[in-house]
Formats: structure tokens, sequence, C-alpha cells
């Protein structure tokens, strides 16, 4: 649409600073109240078949019956309209539909500075201080509510029937338990999956007051009933159990323990002045080219490190069973596995979003906020780096299964 240039110089006839055209009383925000004003009798003339100046027929019992003054929040503030009204009360308007109170996306902005990390004061703040908004707690909550059923539609989603690697994690974040009112660290479980094309896909999110393989249990089996009927490699931390947890749903999965969690762990045990040294002597295990290498390398650890840091080499051979299976696979799914890299960054993502928050008041509270960080983190790139050569290996190693 073009607006031509004397119509132009009509409406800026009384212009003559700024304020005049942007203020509260400015030409645009007027402007824009009266194309509102005029769509809705368009749409009223469209449902009662009558212009304005013209006279209904006889017959027509419903005709036009004044306005109502409904005050809208935007950008711009507060804006007055007068929704147009018909006698029977039939009318819906489609531009400011009943009980509609904001305009311009404003639900959306206060959905993106919640997902930001924005208390509920943080945002009402930020809406009178911007836009001149006063707008109230409830109404916030009210607006991001409405994630849940977003939340729910997701949570239980079709999936797909394989997933080559599926990365298993929790991480801790601070809730108000209802029963007993108090703060808890609370498990926030996350299964991140890679699809055969090679898109990340997080498949999902729980909340339960501890992390343990009886719960990782119901996670699997949710993720069956949803749809996914094999995992190719399941890569975890090394929970007690949680090889078990997976089995019992996907017997044929091969359980990988992340090699980093691993290292972090080994690390623990032993002295500043000696990280550099273990971590080095440590890397001669993860990077042999085989099992029968990779034993031989935690024997030499054990007589070099053993005396000093008895529980490294323990811990090791404790989750040696979910170790060796990394040996198996060639260089271009060992660096895909290797560490559970691609769901740490999730969780950075979450707890960069959840570290501005004490606590959550409610589970429900917790998961609006973890599920829009979690959107924002799928909208960021969702593609794993140098998959076609992993892929071609999937199909070598699992023929049937990767390809059916």
């Amino acid at each position: 649409m073009t607006i031509s240039k004397a119509l132009l110089d009509e409406l800026l006839s009384g212009v003559e600073n700024a304020d005049d055209l942007l203020g509260d009383q400015g030409l645009m925000k007027e402007l824009k109240v009266r194309l509102m004003e005029r769509m809705l009798g368009a749409e009223l003339t469209e449902h009662l078949g009558y212009e304005p100046d013209a006279r209904p027929g006889t017959e027509q019992r419903n005709r036009r019956n004044g306005a109502t003054r409904k005050t809208l929040k935007g950008h711009d503030g507060t804006v007055p309209i007068d929704v147009p009204r018909d006698r029977d009360g039939s009318f819906e308007p489609e531009l400011i539909k009943k009980g509609q109170t904001r305009i311009d996306g404003m639900d959306d902005k206060i959905i993106g500075l919640y997902a930001a990390g924005l208390s509920t004061r943080d945002i009402r703040a930020h809406l009178e201080e911007v836009y001149g908004l006063k707008v109230s707690a409830d109404l916030i909550s009210r607006v991001t509510d409405a994630v849940l059923e977003e939340v729910s539609d997701w949570q239980n989603r079709a999936l797909e029937p394989m997933y080559p690697i599926v990365f298993l994690d929790a991480l801790r974040v601070k809730i108000r338990d209802a029963e007993s009112r108090q703060v808890k660290n609370k498990a926030v479980y996350v299964a991140l999956g890679v699809t055969p094309e090679g898109e990340r896909e997080v498949l999902g999110l729980w909340i339960a007051n501890n992390e343990g393989a009886k719960f990782w249990l119901s996670v699997m089996n949710n993720l069956r009933n949803r749809g996914v009927e094999d995992i190719l490699i399941a890569v975890v931390d090394g929970l007690k159990g949680f090889p078990d947890a997976i089995n019992a749903a996907f017997p044929e999965t091969t359980v990988q323990t992340c090699i980093v969690h691993l290292v972090r762990h080994s690390l623990n045990f032993c002295g500043w002045k000696d990280r550099k040294a273990v971590a080095k002597d440590l890397r001669r295990i993860y990077q042999a080219t085989d099992d029968g290498e990779a034993e031989k390398a935690l024997a030499d650890f054990e007589v070099e490190w053993g005396s000093k840091y008895p529980s490294i080499a323990l811990s090791w051979r404790r989750a040696w069973q979910e170790v060796i299976p990394f040996f198996a696979f060639p260089p271009a799914v060992r660096k895909i596995i290797y560490t559970t890299n691609a769901i740490e960054s999730l969780n950075r993502v979450i707890r960069k979003t959840t570290k501005t928050r004490g606590s959550f008041p409610t589970d429900d509270a917790a998961t609006k906020l973890i599920y829009l960080a979690i959107r924002s983190f799928e909208k960021a790139g969702r593609c794993v780096r140098e998959w076609v050569a992993a892929r071609n290996q999937f199909a070598i190693l699992y023929p049937e299964r990767f390809n059916k």
C-alpha cells in the first residue's frame, strides 16, 4: 500500500515536534486508535450486512448499538478503543477479541522477559519504565501460565522410532516443596536425542525430588510410550543402576558412561598440584585404540597413582563395563559420545536462565522457565557437527537397526 504525499502532508500539518508525532497524545498513537476503530467498524458492517450511514431493512432486528470503551495495553502504553456493539451481542470482532486486554504482541514480550530469567517484579518494573504500563503480578502469571499448555503438548508429542544417540542427565534446581513448604534441591531430568539425520532434539524434561535409577526407568518407559522403539547408544553419568534402568526398557541399547564425567569425578580425589599429571595419565586410558590397550593404561595408572589416590582407579574399574563400549566405536562416533557436551551445553543455557532465581515457588514455575530455555536452545542450532561420517559408521555398525 502506498500513502500519497498529499495525505502525509495533511496528517503532518499540525506536527511541530517529536512529541506531537510520537508522544502519548501524538499523531501516531491517535492514528493507530482511529485505524483500529475503523477496522472494527468494517467488521461490524460485514457482520450486520449494511453500511453505517445506511438504513437496515425493516425485517432486520439486529442493528448497531453504539460502542463500548475498552482500554488496551500495548507498546504505546494504555490505548482507549471504542469497540462497536450490536443489539443482540452476537458480534465477535477478530481484531480485538472479547476479553482481550493487550495488543502489539505484549504477551510475547512478557514471555520473552520471563524466558530471560526476569522475576515477576522485574517484568512489572521493566514494562512500566519502558512502556509506561502498569500490569499486575496476576496478569503476568496468567500470561506465562499459558506456556504450560504448550509444555504439555510438547511433553506428550510423538517421537522418532529410533535415535542413534540419546544423552541423559540431571541437574539441580531449588524448588519449594508443596507438602513441606521448604525449599529443596530437586532433580530436573533431561533427555537429548540425536535423530538419524543428525539433529539434536530435546525429548523431554521431568522434575523429581531426587535423581535415581527408579525414576530414570519411568523416563525410559515414557519415551517408549511416545513411540521410541530403539536407542543405539545411551550416554549417561555414573549413577548406580542407570544401565539396568535403560536396558529394562531398551534391551539392545549400548550404555556408555560419559568419559568427561568420569574424569571430573576422578580429579576430585587428587590435590591441585597433581591434577595436570593425573589428567594426562587418565587421557592415556580413554584415548587407547582398543579395550586391551585401555586396560593396560589403567593398570599403569594404578602403579603410578594407586598408593596416593586409590579411589580413582577403583571408580574407573567400577564403571568399566560402561566405559569399554567406547573403544568398539570408530573415531567419528567416539568424537560425539566421548562426552555429554551436547547436553551440557543445554544445561548451561538452563542454568544461565535459572541462576537469577533464588528458588521457584512450584514445579510448574520451574517447568515454564526451563521449557522456554530449551526452546531458545533448539532455535540456536540443532545439527550435530560432522554427522555425515558418524551416520555412515552407524549404518555399518547397526545395519538392520539404523536403516530400518
